[in-house]
């Protein structure tokens, strides 16, 4: 007898238990033939998720290999995740986080009714992700400290942290941040089968009182101060891709979830999902969560001195806006492919402006019936006055692209506007700053006296050796290099760099022709470029399809210019396309 099952469109995905009853001479009997699972089709017309391009299929629901945009708007760097979305147990695991969260948006999940809802289930998901009070899948340190747990950037891929939560019932893994955060949410979305992508915002403001406006305060030496605001560097989301039936969508469309639980004045907690096209046209009252994405790409950055903790002055800078862009990785590509213009109209353009009346109307009910006159005023007052206004344009340039053990080398340019010499007094420091915000240790000062004649254009070469800055680097790749006027000089002119500190790159070469269960060699290689010991070094490998879980290597130390070399052997278990990954970590990051 053969049987065929066809589920409708708005069957529950889940896992089914097919029965047979067979009655005979009066007697009867059941049998169990086995069990079936059945999740969203995006192949399927009828379905919510449904996506009409092969190629965005195969690149949002069946591409196992990803990859993680990092780094300032200036200087992206990219590393590459293992989603494995269709190792062995990751789907059990991804109907046990529903379990799990069922009772989030409702109290009983007894009839399951939600879960042909791919709203509700990415809610489920995005909360459990690691808003969950106890149970949820991922933890981030506190105040940077991860001493009692993996360290969040070494991670490589989704599937060691899924089958951690799930072997060490259901407790959080220690730890991770935002890149992991929305990655292991793309896994177990795309698991399900729900298209799903991972969006990076670089200049993303994280501020509590006002949300359209994101504060950054500096002493008189050019130092961060810590103050209830943060700009991250980056940020990390997940968009999935549905037609929502709660707002009458007809079609399916790109849909922001952000499970990285943050600060909204009412307590942590994450967000989404939010129509990608309602953020743009800044209908903010129309879906979740609306006014907190709308400010994250679109937020005015405040900068201020601050003169004996007492008195607060804005200096004249060229601030880049927050949300300055946001990218995500190409289909078919191992290229970026920049969606700015998803999120949000061409800065200054009549539908930018119109975008951001309407959604300031909504986020400050008091200015719902002002004219758009008085709500630009408004947003004008949050903004700095550009250094031109001062009649002196600087920029920090880089001069090279250092990585760990190299000199940073800048070009401070400056010119004069004005027909009349310049008499300036600059401090300057660097400053390492988390990729969220958090400024650490200043570890460079100094101090110059500028002179600029009538329309001169200078160029002041600037160098922070390794031994200046490698102390203090740690695991934090980023640091910020700041110029700023001696307020006695009158007004206040800042400049400012964010600069990212490359790591050596591990190199990875196949040995023979990897073969379906046929043992396979590759050597792994990496070399010390400090001029100083490297201690309690570690290579991770990982790879979906080549290895069951991750090998570690323990390289122990590595002398100065010393190279390892290693020799692997792995038996892919999986056809495919597979990519093996090698994490290499030591005392320094």
């Amino acid at each position: 007898i053969n049987i065929s099952v066809f589920p409708p469109s708005n069957s529950c995905i889940g896992r089914y238990i097919l029965n047979m009853q067979i009655t005979s001479c009066g007697h009867t009997y059941q049998r169990c033939l086995g069990d079936f699972y059945v999740l969203f089709n995006p192949w399927c017309a009828d379905d919510p998720v449904y996506m009409d391009n092969q190629a965005h299929r195969e690149e949002y629901v069946l591409n196992e290999h990803g990859i993680l945009y990092e780094g300032v708007h200036k200087h992206i760097t990219s590393r590459p995740w293992h989603f494995g979305q269709f190792e062995d147990g990751i789907l059990d695991i991804c109907l046990k986080i529903l379990d799990m969260g069922a009772s989030y948006h409702h109290g009983s999940d007894r009839d399951h009714c939600w879960r042909n809802d791919p709203v509700h289930v990415s809610m489920v998901v995005n909360h459990m992700i690691s808003s969950h009070t106890t149970n949820s899948i991922i933890k981030i340190p506190e105040n940077n400290d991860y001493l009692k747990g993996t360290k969040p950037f070494s991670w490589n891929g989704s599937v060691p942290i899924l089958q951690q939560w799930y072997n060490g019932r259901c407790r959080p893994v220690r730890y991770g941040y935002c890149g992991s955060l929305a990655s292991v949410m793309c896994t177990v979305m795309r698991c399900l089968g729900i298209p799903s992508r991972v969006v990076t915002n670089f200049c993303f403001p994280c501020s509590i009182e006002n949300p359209l406006g994101i504060n950054e305060i500096f002493d008189c030496t050019g130092r961060n101060l810590c103050g209830k605001d943060k700009l991250w560097r980056y940020h990390c989301w997940n968009e999935s891709w549905m037609a929502r039936r709660d707002l009458n969508q007809c079609c399916g469309d790109w849909q922001c979830l952000d499970p990285t639980p943050l600060e909204t004045g009412r307590g942590n907690s994450c967000s989404g999902p939010t129509w990608v096209r309602s953020i743009r046209e800044g209908e903010l009252d129309l879906d979740y969560d609306g006014h907190h994405m709308f400010s994250r790409v679109n937020s005015n950055y405040v900068g201020w001195l601050s003169q004996n903790n007492a008195k607060r002055t804005k200096f004249f800078c060229d601030a880049w806006p927050c949300g300055q862009r946001l990218i995500t990785k190409s289909v078919g590509s191992e290229q970026f492919e920049d969606i700015t213009g998803a999120y949000k109209y061409e800065i200054g353009s009549v539908k930018n402006k119109e975008a951001c009346y309407r959604a300031y109307r909504r986020i400050h009910p008091g200015y719902c019936n002002a004219s758009n006159c008085h709500i630009e005023r408004e947003l004008s007052s949050l903004k700095n006055p550009f250094l031109s206004d001062s009649g002196i344009n600087m920029r920090l340039k880089m001069a090279n692209c250092p990585m760990y053990g190299e000199d940073v080398q800048l070009h401070w340019l400056l010119e004069n506007l004005r027909n009349e010499n310049k008499n300036l007094k600059f401090n300057l420091c660097a400053q390492i700053i988390t990729y969220s915000g958090c400024p650490m240790d200043q570890f460079w000062k100094d101090s110059v006296n500028v002179t600029l004649g009538p329309r001169e254009v200078k160029k002041i070469p600037l160098c922070i050796s390794y031994s200046q800055y490698g102390p203090h680097l740690c695991d934090h790749n980023i640091m910020k290099v700041v110029a700023v006027s001696d307020p006695e000089c009158g007004e206040v002119l800042m400049v400012s760099r964010d600069i990212v500190i490359n790591r050596p790159p591990v190199i990875v070469k196949l040995l023979s022709q990897p073969r379906l269960k046929v043992p396979c060699t590759a050597e792994i290689s990496f070399c010390n470029p400090l001029q100083e010991d490297m201690k309690n070094c570690v290579m991770t490998l990982e790879g979906c399809g080549l290895f069951k879980e991750p090998m570690t290597i323990d390289l122990g130390t590595l002398a100065s210019n010393q190279q390892a070399r290693t020799i692997v052997e792995f038996t892919p278990y999986r056809l495919g396309s597979h990519r093996l990954l090698a994490n290499f970590g030591c005392h320094k990051f």
